[in-house]
């Protein structure tokens, strides 16, 4: 309770503190994170996700800089890729956003993917709360950048913006399997390079083709990020379309959506862990596992064997 109040206080040491604990699965934080579940559901959760090299993080920082100079507190989640040798985050992001390091409205929180898929770290939506409950009025989170498969994130934000960049080659292979249809918004960064504007025209065009669904239309723009061009006019895109859900509630229906997602992921961990506990008292695991490596035993019904074992 008294790291709870810390952080409901705006203290950041109390904050980066739990956000440890979280990562390393830490018991003592469930505790806390259910103190502050109920402060949570006021921040604009804005998802940044696209292919590697396409300027994601610079493109972070500087919409953190113009949120700032229109006196919003942001929260950054980077999920950088997984060191093999440690485990922990290649701080890539942290480098890119030093010149926020020492601004007191701007929390920065990189995290390794541990070998999560989707673009995001396990723990990422757990990460958001803790700064939806510190205050942070928009939380801006980087996914990974893994390439086509990244779309978890459209789970967890309100907004999505995918970026992508020209001279890739065959730029419609960005918005292929699934990227295509999570973006809100699409930005076509590193725009002063040649074959935007043909980047941009294939987007629209795909877009135009993509089956139509109700409510907001999808935008195109383009964003130079090292100089800080567009991303004024980007960020005024996502006000918008804040203002879009707000008035139809869509919101709060997303906001249902991702609990749902959360209790269903955290369901799922705390009943296969309790399963397998129990039936490991058994000692019974190793020879299971062996027969089904044997080929005696298919893995459908030995599944079947541990839920009749602990009486599922």
């Amino acid at each position: 309770m008294e790291l709870a109040q810390s952080i409901l206080k705006g203290d950041v040491r109390a904050a980066a503190r739990l956000m440890t604990m979280i990562e390393n699965g830490d018991a003592e934080a469930r505790a806390a994170l259910k103190s502050l579940y109920a402060h949570t559901g006021s921040a604009h959760i804005i998802g940044i996700t696209g292919p590697p090299g396409s300027g994601k993080s610079t493109l972070v920082d500087r919409l953190t800089e113009e949120l700032r100079k229109r006196d919003k507190t942001v929260g950054i989640v980077a999920v950088d890729p997984t060191s093999p040798f440690t485990g922990g985050a290649i701080l890539a992001d942290r480098i890119r956003m030093q010149s926020h390091s020492l601004d007191a409205g701007v929390f920065i929180r990189s995290m390794a993917t541990r070998g999560h898929l989707g673009g995001l770290a396990r723990a990422t939506n757990e990460i958001v709360d803790v700064m939806d409950a510190a205050g942070k009025e928009v939380i801006l989170i980087e996914t990974v950048g893994v390439g086509q498969d990244e779309v978890e994130v459209v789970g967890t934000a309100h907004t999505c913006v995918v970026v992508s960049v020209p001279g890739l080659g065959d730029e419609v292979q960005t918005f292929k399997a699934g990227i295509l249809e999570i973006g809100d918004l699409f930005v076509v960064n590193k725009a002063d390079r040649e074959g935007a504007s043909r980047t941009v025209a294939e987007l629209e065009m795909m877009l135009h083709m993509a089956p139509k669904a109700a409510g907001w239309p999808p935008k195109v723009l383009k964003t130079v990020a090292t100089t800080g061009e567009g991303v004024a006019a980007l960020l005024d895109a996502i006000h918008e379309h804040k203002l879009f859900m707000d008035e139809r509630d869509l919101r709060r229906k997303k906001g249902r959506e991702r609990s749902e997602r959360a209790f269903r992921a955290l369901l799922q961990e705390r009943l296969t862990a309790m399963a397998l506990e129990r039936f490991e008292q058994t000692g019974g695991m190793k020879e299971l596992i062996a027969r089904v490596a044997d080929r005696v035993l298919d893995p459908y019904t030995a599944v079947d064997e541990v839920l009749a074992t602990i009486g599922l």
